[in-house]
């Protein structure tokens, strides 16, 4: 990789960052009655898209925001503003990203077919939840505001076709209770609430949740590692792997996920994971899949099914990213995606001097620093900080949060004098080694006791 690609400034992300963080300050205080700051701040937006095509619609939702008669369609407009911006960042930080990594990616699709997800009445109650926020601020919620999202987040759960929007406002509905009321919280997570605010504003917009036609795609899976995502209520698993193809390498994703308590944290949440056993075991017994037929999205995500798969020959994840990863074509990001945040590409380091310190790990490349972004790495493996400071070689995603920054899936490290590979999600399949059997023990114990605990309650 050019390094040294990576240290300068990509022009235009500093002025983004700034105009949207003016438009996330009004929403602290709300838009009820906007003050000269808030004003300024929305002008401000409306000034950095003034030359597209969402000129027109944002310069006059500011000015009936401004005289105090915002409506749904206004809001819209403004998240569309903050997203174009966001959408510009990203795409300017992945195209150096590519650069630096010597990495085609393929163009997103002029045509994709999709059908409507319909329910049109509860998109409008969301929408209409939505608006309350934006009105009150964040200091102004209170448990009666933020209750009332409780109708519209059940029945959008109930509905398929809806239940990615439904699943992000129970989450955000919940962080917004734990923090009522907003006049005394110390301190507002500006950055965070704004992005889901925003991103629920703009699932919640007719057509938004269209579920897109998916394509199939044959060949071979290589596993690279798991990235674990972990919320009080649900768990997910993204595997990043390179499927070879009859076309050639190409970077996908295969997500598993499955609902979860508060309680069952670390390894435990493997054994919620376990139906989709294939996939899991793949990554820990390091082999590759046969794949037939495995439905893909336009953005490189496998709709994983067990049955368009089977295991194949052992695939050693290091040896994968040093022959395959440097020549794999990356897929293009969804138009909905395109944010900063969710930046996240395998890469593979070598040749860095790995340093720990107070704040964690940095890993010393030429030409660049790259803090280990310890807060992502998850206690349900055996990867830890340490061992990442003893690495010699690492495969992880590289991540953007105002800078760089590199989430470890794997490393060669050295072990009482011999290299030997460790990865995060080691333990996905089920633990081999003494700690992980001992956790994977432990774990199945608690999961036995809430599953009965559970089975009582269906049973009253």
């Amino acid at each position: 990789m050019r390094f040294d690609l990576l240290t300068a400034p990509v022009d235009g992300v500093t002025e983004a960052y700034e105009v949207v963080a003016g438009f996330d300050g009004t929403l602290v205080a709300g838009l009820l009655r906007p003050g000269a700051e808030q004003i300024a701040a929305l002008h401000a937006l409306a000034a950095a898209v003034s030359g597209t095509p969402l000129a027109g619609r944002v310069a006059e939702a500011v000015d009936k925001t401004v005289a105090g008669s915002i409506s749904d369609e206004h809001l819209a407009a403004l998240v569309a503003a903050r997203s174009a911006l966001l959408g510009a960042a990203h795409d300017a930080l992945l195209a150096r990203l590519d650069d630096a990594a010597g990495r085609a990616r393929q163009p997103w699709p002029a045509t994709v077919t999709a059908t409507a997800a319909g329910a049109d009445n509860l998109l409008a109650a969301a929408r209409s939840w939505l608006s309350d926020l934006a009105i009150a601020g964040w200091r102004g919620i209170d448990h009666d505001l933020v209750s009332h999202a409780d109708q519209a987040v059940q029945a959008l759960l109930a509905d398929a076709r809806l239940r990615r929007l439904g699943a992000l406002l129970d989450g955000f509905a919940g962080e917004l209770r734990a923090c009522a009321p907003g006049a005394t919280m110390p301190r507002v997570p500006v950055r965070r609430w704004a992005d889901l605010w925003a991103r629920a504003v703009l699932l919640a917009q007719p057509g938004a949740l269209t579920a897109a036609e998916a394509g199939t795609v044959s060949g071979r899976l290589l596993p690279l590692g798991i990235d674990l995502h972990e919320h009080p209520t649900a768990v997910q698993a993204q595997v990043h792997a390179v499927l070879e193809t009859a076309d050639g390498p190409r970077l996908v994703r295969a997500s598993v996920s499955a609902p979860k308590v508060d309680t069952l944290v670390g390894s435990g949440v493997w054994q919620l994971l376990r139906g989709h056993s294939a996939l899991l075991a793949a990554v820990t017994e390091q082999r590759a899949m046969a794949l037939t037929d495995m439905p893909v999205t336009a953005g490189g995500d496998l709709i994983w099914s067990d049955a368009h798969a089977r295991l194949d020959t052992p695939a050693e994840p290091f040896a994968t990213a040093r022959v395959q990863l440097a020549t794999a074509a990356a897929a293009p990001a969804p138009p909905l995606e395109r944010h900063p945040v969710r930046l996240a590409e395998p890469v593979l380091l070598e040749g860095y001097t790995a340093a720990a310190h107070d704040d964690g790990v940095t890993l010393a490349l030429p030409g660049l620093a790259v803090d280990v972004d310890v807060e992502r790495m998850h206690s349900a493996g055996p990867l830890t900080p340490a061992l990442v400071a003893a690495s010699t070689a690492c495969i992880g995603l590289l991540r953007w949060d105002g800078r760089w920054t590199i989430q470890p899936l794997g490393v060669e490290a050295q072990v009482k004098r011999k290299t030997v590979a460790v990865h995060a999600g080691a333990w996905a399949g089920g633990a081999g080694d003494a700690a992980g059997a001992k956790a994977e023990a432990a774990a199945a114990d608690a999961v036995k006791v809430l599953r009965e605990r559970a089975g009582r309650l269906l049973r009253r």
